[in-house]
């Protein structure tokens, strides 16, 4: 049985972790079964929103020890690579939105971090717990670090211990920790919100966020300055604009007419 499963209703891709035996670990399978189901998701069209979320009590318990320790396959994927499924979330120009409904811990701080937005159960546990096993939050410090006060981050890799969502959430890790019964509905509103916004101006938004906060101030400024010409001299945008001016949804957004969709957009 598949360790990933997914699911699209309309424009969201709900994607489940589904090995509860293994506590949702990076094991080699796993890591491959969702790297093939993002890989379709970018592909896809059709697909506005990834909804990542956990079936059982755990999220993600972080690296499968059991294959690191015995250096098996365990039954694995040996092309999975960690690395490229952490660093694909802010390539892609689709929207992932966590909804984390279970632990958190070592390598799953990084697949938290990873995500666009976020939302987690408050009673969920979140740790930097390697340092306990004798190891370091080495690849999730690329996802996590940026996240965090030079302090902070001091604290949580040092001390290895465990704390609750809220705290997950003031790290910067997550964006919101809500309790078990608003989940759903939380999520659902972070995903409407991301539906009511032009596929490629959320592209871009991506790009922004990536690109950006690295580079000298006068190269942002000419890089900015020409994406967003682009970007206004786009369909969408024009769709988007209009749309406004005549007080109605514009053509991407849940609820526009059949009007609305056949002005020739390409989303």
């Amino acid at each position: 049985m598949a360790v990933v499963l997914a699911e699209r209703n309309g424009g969201i891709l709900t994607v489940t972790l589904a090995d509860e035996e293994n506590r949702n670990a990076l094991s080699g399978r796993l890591v491959g079964e969702l790297t093939d189901v993002l890989d379709d998701a970018d592909a896809d069209p059709e697909v506005r929103v990834v909804v990542l979320t956990n079936s059982g009590r755990v999220f993600c318990a972080g690296a499968d020890l059991s294959e690191r320790s015995s250096g098996s396959g365990g039954g694995g994927r040996r092309d999975a690579d960690p690395a490229r499924l952490f660093s694909r979330f802010a390539e892609s120009p689709k929207v992932y939105v966590g909804r984390i409904a279970g632990h958190c811990v070592a390598g799953g701080m990084g697949l938290a971090a990873a995500m666009d937005l976020s939302v987690a159960v408050e009673d969920a546990r979140f740790g930097f717990t390697e340092a306990r096993i004798g190891v370091a939050p080495s690849m999730i410090s690329v996802l996590c670090l940026p996240r965090m006060r030079h302090a902070d981050a001091s604290a949580a890799f040092l001390r290895g211990n465990r704390f609750l969502a809220p705290e997950a959430a003031r790290l910067g890790i997550i964006n919101e920790a809500v309790p078990a019964d608003e989940l759903d509905a939380t999520v659902a509103a972070v995903v409407a919100d991301v539906l009511a916004c032009g596929p490629k101006a959320l592209a871009a938004c991506k790009q922004l966020l990536a690109r950006v906060p690295g580079m000298p101030r006068d190269e942002a400024f000419a890089w900015t300055s020409e994406l967003s010409s682009s970007l206004f001299r786009g369909d969408e945008a024009k769709a988007g604009m209009r749309a406004y001016l005549e007080k109605r949804p514009p053509p991407w957004a849940p609820g526009a007419s059949q009007d609305d969709e056949a002005e020739g957009l390409d989303t």
